[in-house]
């Protein structure tokens, strides 16, 4: 309990800088063309590392947990030349590509809003390498189970970085903002690299990248299907009025961040636990834990719409109510905000679930699942959106998620009791 009232701790703090980064940009500049293309501008870099880099998260905490030190650290730098390595090339592929591909993704945009989307694209390309290289290092700090030292090195490099931003936003613009998140990542990098030990000659073919190889492809596969989702998002909300695509974002970001605190608090230290437990066949444990962690997040998220739908348009207005945004902004926010609340439920609860799929070494069931609903969700999504715009939107994806959870919890309850 201990460890998570501090992991959930230090993972606030890190999302609140974070948040507090994009709250600066948003509340400085005002809903509009630059904070459209610039969260526009996250979307193909961000889509990547989801179905990529947090795919390997899944993989690898549960291979290299209870390992020897010297197995894993050898384990550990083939995997990190490997991933360093495809994703330094994807990046030149795409960022080479940009003025073709990026414009694709925000139709509703003007020749100018295009261009600057293309040039922030760019910017955000280089990032997406260091944060492939982090979630490696991440990896290897969980399999230790070492979480704390993982959660202040994002807290250090964002606080540089919005420090840095608040003295060179007026003085750049929005460019300076792309630059500064990439150079924040690089700092996380560096402060991450004492724990991959001492470098070795990579092996590429050893057992552990065989064995993550076999266990990544269906997640690849489906993720890279159905982590398709913030695109198409951008994709429609690119047609919608000035300054949508902007708040849904934001809406997004704010569970988003909710999420990810509950995630590194309970479901990131759950991992290796369930792992081992599932290793020594103790069904029983198994079971157990999972259930008591699925009703701790379930009451949170629950009490947070609550507080939500109290308390949170008077808490938007003191959060992002000042500057360049308007009543009327943070009115719509809130509103996005409450259509979207089983987002929040779906995703926070459904990480308890994913994570133990993954424990267990099965990332086949919840792929499959979840490329089956995205199947049937895409089409009724844009239906939705053309009829009743950005609300039909947020509800439709509140669905999408809470179906996602009861059937991972139905296809979980079934695997535990075989």
């Amino acid at each position: 309990m201990k460890l998570a009232i501090k992991l959930g701790a230090l993972s606030a703090v890190n999302i609140g800088i974070a948040f507090l980064f994009q709250w600066y940009v948003f509340t400085q500049l005002g809903p509009g063309v630059e904070t459209d293309a610039f969260f526009a501008g996250m979307t193909i870099p961000q889509l990547v590392l989801a179905v990529i880099s947090a795919s390997l998260m899944h993989v690898l905490v549960p291979l290299l947990s209870g390992e020897s030190e010297d197995r894993r650290r050898h384990d550990v730098w083939g995997f990190l030349a490997l991933i360093g390595g495809l994703f330094g090339l994807l990046a030149v592929l795409l960022y080479a590509a940009a003025p073709w591909w990026v414009p694709l993704t925000v139709p509703g945009f003007d020749e100018a809003g295009q261009a600057l989307t293309v040039e922030l694209t760019r910017i955000q390309l280089v990032g997406m390498v260091f944060a492939a290289i982090n979630g490696v290092q991440w990896a290897t700090y969980h399999a230790r189970q070492q979480f704390l030292w993982a959660e202040s090195t994002p807290i250090l490099a964002s606080a540089f970085a919005f420090l840095l931003l608040i003295w060179a936003l007026p003085r750049f613009g929005v460019i300076a903002a792309a630059w500064i998140s990439t150079l924040s990542m690089g700092a996380q990098t560096l402060l991450l690299a004492p724990g991959m030990g001492r470098p070795v000659r990579p092996d590429l073919k050893g057992a552990a990248i065989r064995e993550a190889w076999q266990r990544i492809k269906p997640l690849l596969l489906g993720t890279a299907y159905y982590k398709t989702d913030p695109l198409v998002d951008r994709f429609l909300l690119s047609m919608a009025g000035s300054g949508s695509l902007s708040l849904y974002y934001l809406a997004q970001q704010i569970y988003g961040a909710a999420s990810q605190v509950l995630n590194k608090a309970i479901a990131v230290p759950l991992v290796p636990v369930l792992s081992m437990l599932h290793k020594a066949g103790d069904k029983a444990g198994f079971r157990r834990t999972y259930h008591r962690k699925l009703l701790q997040v379930g009451a949170v998220t629950l009490t947070g719409l609550l507080i939500l739908g109290l308390f949170g348009q008077a808490a938007l207005d003191l959060l992002i109510g000042h500057g360049s945004v308007s009543a009327s902004n943070v009115a719509e926010l809130w509103w996005i905000m409450i259509w979207l609340g089983g987002m929040f439920i779906g995703g926070a609860v459904g990480q308890i679930c994913s994570s133990s799929f993954y424990a267990c070494g099965d990332t086949l069931t919840p792929t499959r699942m979840s490329m089956f609903t995205y199947t049937v969700y895409i089409p009724i999504k844009v239906v939705v959106f053309n009829f009743w715009g950005v609300v039909g939107l947020a509800i439709v994806t509140s669905i999408y998620y809470m179906a996602n959870l009861l059937l991972q919890i139905y296809f979980l309850e079934k695997k535990l009791v075989l």
